[in-house]
């Protein structure tokens, strides 16, 4: 009998993509999403699959599903600074009470759980590149506390599981993660500019564009969450590509890669914004054996032709949206 995985978070970008993962490798699979910032457009062509099932449930409140399961996999959360600025109750929430849920969901079905943590746990660092055994500099009481300390609640209570009720449980921490699916007007940086060559609009860099980010393909990420899961280590580990790049040059990137003739033009740096971004992935390749595999300039292309896609309409829908 196929083994049977939860995914919460499902319509998601990150979330679908490890549904398509997980039907792939032959799993049954149950998606889970309040559809606050997923869309089911994501996960539409699984929804004829004899192995694939979702449920419209907020995590935040009591779950439940019946039958076994073998793997729980908490992916819900908005994940940008436009999301999470937006509904900074709701992020909280979900990072605490539905982790506290799913927690408990694991241990009553004996299911090996794992909570997608984040590079902003490390908040604005003072260590460069950024490995795990670095605690962080976050303001915990800053405009993005509320994802930040969400996502270091998240560990501490899985760590918390792991410990006392010896529940099987992985981290990971996930770095700048892009590629189709994304949100035009999600308010991360790659969208962002993508949106902005396709409209004509000038390029909008806040800070004075020195600041760093390292940019990891969606399907290489999906691989080093598979391998985590797989794996035996239950402390955190850092997936993303150490392949570091100033904004200045990710946007002159953007204006090649779109054949466009943009400006670029800077606003002022949000409070607490990172001023470095670089995973140190020395534990994901000795214990996982992983390494990305996708350049910046192919996965880029793939990510350009998805957004090329999109008609006017959707475009136009996306303007004025600030990036991060």
């Amino acid at each position: 009998m196929s083994k049977r995985v939860l995914i919460t978070g499902a319509a998601g970008f990150l979330g679908s993509h490890l549904c398509d993962r997980f039907i792939a490798e032959g799993y049954q699979v149950v998606g889970m999403d309040n559809l606050i910032t997923g869309d089911l457009k994501n996960i539409e062509h699984l929804f004829p699959l004899k192995n694939f099932e979702f449920y419209n449930h907020d995590v935040s409140n009591f779950v439940h599903v019946s039958g076994k399961l073998d793997y729980i996999l908490h992916f819900a959360s908005p994940a940008s600074p436009i999301d999470y600025l937006k509904i900074p109750i709701q992020t909280l929430k979900v990072g605490s009470l539905g982790t506290h849920n799913l927690l408990g969901l694991a241990k009553e079905k004996g299911a090996r759980f794992l909570i997608a943590s984040t590079s902003e746990v490390y908040g604005d660092p003072t260590v460069h590149p950024q490995p795990e055994e670095y605690w962080g500099n976050v303001n915990p009481v800053g405009p993005r506390s509320v994802y930040d300390e969400a996502k270091r609640f998240q560990e501490a209570i899985t760590m918390a599981y792991h410990t006392f009720h010896g529940l099987q449980t992985r981290i990971v921490r996930i770095f700048n993660t892009y590629g189709p699916r994304m949100r035009l007007n999600d308010g991360r940086v790659l969208p962002a500019f993508i949106g902005q060559a396709l409209r004509g609009e000038d390029l909008t860099i806040f800070g004075d564009g020195s600041q760093t980010r390292s940019f990891c393909y969606v399907d290489d990420l999906v691989e080093g969450i598979y391998r985590l899961l797989m794996s035996n280590y239950v402390y955190p580990v850092n997936i993303g590509n150490p392949d570091e790049i100033t904004m200045n040059d990710f946007a002159q990137e953007i204006i090649k890669l779109t054949a466009t003739s943009q400006k670029i033009v800077f606003h002022s740096l949000p409070q607490d914004d990172p001023k470095q971004r670089q995973p140190d992935i020395t534990k994901a390749k000795a214990l996982l054996n992983w390494e990305p595999k996708v350049s910046r300039h192919k996965g880029l292309k793939i990510t350009y032709d998805y957004f090329r896609s999109f008609d006017k309409l959707e475009l136009e829908a996306t303007k004025n949206c600030k990036s991060f």
